[in-house]
């Protein structure tokens, strides 16, 4: 080998540079765990909320560490240290991880400045609705939906877009026509997008998550947020998604509306003693002349029907003038919350007003902590609904008042203060009060007691925790989003759920990378040994490599890193195997060790890259986990390559240089696979019967059984839940498809028989927090039997060492799941195109593709097929989700490169073998490359297996889809792609072809050199 004193430089350089960077997650780690240890000994467990006091002390010791510039490892500061230690994700760590969908109906409608123009409501209507089953952008929905209904109005009609404010600013032109202005929107839409997306950038950064990433995909409004290490998940989403519409509203006098409550409840009480009336006449005919066995009941029990008529249908519900507020109409139940908001914006209620109070704005007060009740507030209001004043912020800061009460002060712009300074002078005179209001809560609603306020200085007040107070500051200071973000795809997991992947993923590639070194001294003796030498660097070099490049470790992620290790030991097989044949055709040790590198280099390159290039494809249409098995897949192939080429050939040539005997075997496996001379393609018919049954049989079940679709590809959510004790996986899916609790539910023990994973669409459409918080709350009241008394705070909390609860959720909208099952489809056709023109392009002949590819279609049905076959009765998840998606990219990459090692040696045999036959050389081929096949096949599965077997439930069903399409790979590389491509050819036409190209590749050879 040439230039070795170059490879040994590169190997020393790359392997210190590696371990440079992975210091740093050491020292890291040290850091945080004597943070920890100084937390412990500072609050004994005797102390009241000892938990939050450690974590606020722990977060305050290591933000203070990161604020100085003292160097704490090799001249840098904690803040550098902890930028370059290895980033863990969200399924190691815990944390959120959220796809925001910002609503650019709401942008439209601010630029419209909420026209009331018909034809442009119902334009934003019909585009709603032809989102349902679209994949354009809202906003080409919108314009499609706006040109079927136009008529004659225009865009730049000044009861649309034509607005004083994009007129002045130029946007718009009056009478400028229709193209023009869907130009200028999709500008503003996009900017309005841009923006929301840095207003998150801020709010998060001053959050203080480590290593956050927020990034906007494509350009639908949609944007990613990755929280991994965030403990108070449902802290992280209201900062997230409030829209920090900052409004301050005068209070209307809730005792003027006395006689409206009255004629309000009297209505509502006549409304349901007449439906009551018409129910009973119903009944009366089927009753008649007997008492039921309910009614015999009551008589005894005193009793009453649970549909007798509610006393006061208003009053019942809201306890009016018990607040002491001004604007106070009463005190009301969270639980009975969305009831009275129903019936105050009733159109009965609405005409029941009195003119006075037409405007009047219903408005709930932010709950006291561990509080039942809220305060109902009325405030006045106006046509357009718009406050006296809003946002003019300019800065704002946590802090206390008189009575050390947690408040956020804040400081008002120009114009601001001074219409402030008008509404306070105005509201003292009247002895009324100001709410002040954000994203429709009130947080205080106080009375002006001293005049009017100059200079624009405010405080919120409403029973704030410092960390609340915090965020409430960090998302004013940011500026409000341009729209509503709603979190249309989530997945949250809890911290324990963090430590265990990591614990099952540290097990899986120990037990792994030991059966591996292990089986490759066994196999090929000392030779083995260097190959184990060149594959620790090639780990080494793997972690740092993603530390270095910041990439997110993730479970998945350790798969791919043990797979490739399964799949870096092909490299060296091949080599090997190489190295015996020449040793076997008698040629000296050094001579063989020569010509098996080279020979075998052809093989190495075709077969990776065809495997990098699924890898890829998945890197670019994966998202968070599955992009971080595609880049340790990517990574690794790459290290792979040079420690097998260089590494593995430096250590193999220093021991023969300095005399040393390699035979590239042990006594058990010398002859092992030796002289094997199967007629492949006279049992290729018999192959076809078997994988036509096989097919026959998937797609059977594929039509009738179908597959168990997550909720990636039909939408829902999803609750990993665990308990004290075992439950019943039926008893609880019984329990939970009741029409009263969701309807319809799928429960199945995940793991353990004291863990199980819910599924419910029930609520399916509907993406905001208000609906995944009731149901949880539903959830929680359904499963009450089974917790043992938990509270609902313990079982929706995200706290380290949880042992029972819900310990992970994931949400996917109808919208999202669509998108995710079109990606899902071009990413698996296009990296059938790219490996089908690859493989044209290297062996010059479209045969060798088709049977390439046909033995891709026969692997990847028959992998669907048994999970078609299998999902019901297996005892672990068989969902189809991205993962699963990610495991047949796997498997095709896989299969391919089999495929690849048989088609290169069947193109070396025809330039060696002129004078076999077709026949001859397809066999003598397959049975050449059989030692290989088999071996690496067998490391693979031992590989899978470890995984399979030791690395955590989450990734059992993705494991097991690999294995299977290992094994079928395996199969049809021997007994489908190499029989499909021999039967679609001309043979002579197929010998010439590959005569030429060997001339060509000689002729190539002798021009470089």
């Amino acid at each position: 080998m040439q230039n070795k004193g170059l490879v040994k430089l590169f190997a020393v350089l790359f392997g210190l540079v590696s371990i440079y960077q992975l210091s740093f997650s050491f020292k890291n780690n040290a850091i945080e765990k004597n943070a920890e240890e100084l937390a412990a000994s500072k609050f004994s467990e005797s102390d009241a909320d000892y938990k939050e006091k450690r974590k606020a002390f722990e977060v305050n010791y290591l933000d203070s560490l990161s604020s100085s510039n003292e160097s704490v490892f090799l001249g840098e500061d904690y803040a550098k240290v902890k930028d370059n230690a290895m980033k863990l994700g969200l399924d190691l760590k815990g944390g959120l991880e959220a796809i925001l969908q910002v609503s650019v109906r709401d942008i439209l409608k601010g630029l419209a400045n909420d026209s009331k123009d018909p034809v442009f409501n119902k334009a934003l209507d019909d585009a709603d609705e032809l989102q349902k089953n679209s994949q354009d952008d809202y906003i080409e929905s919108f314009f499609t939906a706006f040109d079927a209904i136009k008529g004659d109005k225009q865009l730049a009609s000044p009861d649309i877009f034509g607005t004083r404010s994009l007129v002045e600013a130029g946007t718009i032109k009056i009478g400028m026509s229709d193209a023009d202005v869907k130009s200028a929107l999709s500008k503003k839409v996009d900017e309005s997008i841009a923006s929301a997306l840095q207003v998150l950038r801020t709010r998060i950064d001053q959050f203080g998550v480590a290593s956050p990433n927020i990034q906007r995909l494509g350009s639908s409004g949609r944007i990613l947020v990755e929280l991994p290490g965030v403990k108070d998940v449902e802290r992280a989403k209201a900062l997230i998604t409030g829209t920090a519409e900052l409004e301050f509203w005068f209070g209307y006098k809730a005792q003027d509306l006395g006689q409206y409550f009255n004629d309000l409840n009297n209505a509502l009480k006549a409304k349901q003693e007449t439906a009551s009336a018409d129910a009973d006449a119903e009944n009366a005919t089927q009753e008649e002349g007997e008492d039921s066995a309910d009614d015999i009941i009551g008589d005894l029990t005193g009793e009453e029907d649970e549909t007798t008529v509610a006393v006061n249908p208003f009053y019942d519900l809201v306890a009016v003038g018990t607040t002491g507020y001004y604007s106070g109409v009463g005190l009301v139940k969270l639980s009975d919350q969305k009831k009275v908001e129903e019936i105050l914006n009733s159109k009965e209620a609405i005409a029941l007003r009195p003119a006075a109070a037409k405007n009047v704005k219903f408005v709930f007060e932010k709950p006291k902590k561990d509080s039942e009740v809220t305060t109902l507030h009325v405030l006045e209001g106006n046509r357009d609904n718009e406050p006296p004043l809003h946002g003019s912020i300019d800065d704002a800061r946590e802090g206390y008042d008189q009575a050390n009460r947690v408040v956020v002060n804040m400081q008002m712009d120009a114009a601001g203060s001074k219409t402030w300074e008008e509404m306070t002078e105005r509201a003292y005179k009247e002895g009324s009060n100001i709410a002040i209001v954000l994203d429709n809560i009130v947080y205080s609603a106080p009375g002006i007691s001293r005049g009017k306020i100059a200079g624009g200085r405010s405080e919120i007040s409403g029973d704030f925790t410092i960390n609340e107070a915090i965020d409430l500051s960090n998302v004013l200071r940011a500026g409000k989003l341009p729209a509503r973000a709603t979190i249309i795809q989530s997945d949250e997991v809890g911290p324990t759920l963090g430590q265990e992947a990591i614990d099952s993923g540290t097990m899986s590639f120990v037990i792994a990378l030991a059966l591996v070194l292990l089986w490759m001294m066994f196999y090929y003796g000392k030779a083995g040994l260097f190959a184990d030498i060149a594959m620790a660097l090639n780990i080494l070099l793997i972690f740092g490599i993603l530390s270095g490049l910041g990439a997110v470790l993730t479970l998945p992620g350790i798969a791919g890193i043990v797979l490739t290790i399964g799949m870096s030991v092909d490299a060296n097989v091949l080599i090997f195997e190489r190295i015996r044949e020449e040793l076997g055709k008698g040629k000296d040790l050094k001579s063989a060790v020569q010509d098996g590198f080279s020979n075998a280099l052809s093989s190495i390159l075709d077969a990776n890259i065809t495997t990098g290039l699924t890898a890829l494809i998945l890197f670019l249409f994966g998202t968070g986990p599955i992009k971080g098995f595609a880049t340790t897949l990517l990574v690794g192939i790459a290290t792979s390559l040079f420690t097998a080429i260089f590494i593995t050939r430096l250590l193999v040539d220093w021991y023969v240089n300095k005399g040393g005997k390699l035979d590239f075997s042990t006594g058990i496996t010398k002859n092992l696979f030796r002289n094997i001379d199967i007629a492949f393609l006279k049992k290729r018919k018999m192959a076809y019967i078997i994988s036509g049954i096989l097919i026959v049989g998937s797609l059977a079940s594929l039509f009738t059984n179908g597959l168990d679709q997550g909720v990636d590809f039909a939408g829902g959510r999803t609750y990993q839940v665990r308990f004290d004790q075992p439950v019943s996986s039926s008893e609880i899916s019984a329990t939970l498809s009741d029409p009263e609790v969701f309807g319809s539910a799928d429960a199945k023990t995940f793991g353990d028989d004291n863990q199980l994973k819910i599924t419910t669409k029930y609520r399916i459409d509907e993406a905001s927090e208000e609906a995944d918080n009731e149901i949880r709350q539903t959830l929680y009241n359904a499963l009450q039997p089974h917790l043992n008394g938990m509270s609902y705070a313990d079982f929706i909390s995200n706290e380290e060492g949880k042992t029972a609860g819900i310990m992970k959720k994931y949400k996917v909208s109808p919208t999202i799941a669509d998108d995710i099952k079109q990606e899902s489809f071009w990413a698996v056709l296009g990296s059938l195109i790219v490996v089908f023109l690859y493989i044209l392009i290297r062996f010059k002949r479209w045969q060798f593709s088709l049977g390439a590819v046909a033995a891709v279609f026969h692997d990847v049905l028959i992998v669907l097929g048994v999970f078609s076959i299998t999902y019901k009765f297996m005892p672990f998840s068989l969902e189809i989700d991205q993962a699963f998606i990610a495991a047949i990219l796997t498997v095709i990459g896989y299969s391919l490169n089999d495929t690849v090692v048989v088609f290169d040696r069947i193109r070396e045999f025809f330039n060696e073998h002129t004078g076999w036959s077709f026949d001859t050389v397809i066999d003598k081929s397959l049975s050449s490359t059989l030692s290989r096949t088999l071996n690496t096949s067998l490391t693979t599965l031992v590989v899978l297996l470890a995984i399979f077997i030791f690395g955590g439930e989450s990734i059992r069903g993705f494991m097991f889809a690999l294995i299977v399409g290992v094994i079928v790979g395996t199969y049809s590389s021997l007994f489908i792609a190499t029989p499909i491509m021999y039967d679609s050819v001309k043979r002579g036409d197929a010998t010439e072809a590959l005569k030429n190209k060997s001339k060509e590749e000689e002729l190539e050879d002798e021009a470089k050199a």
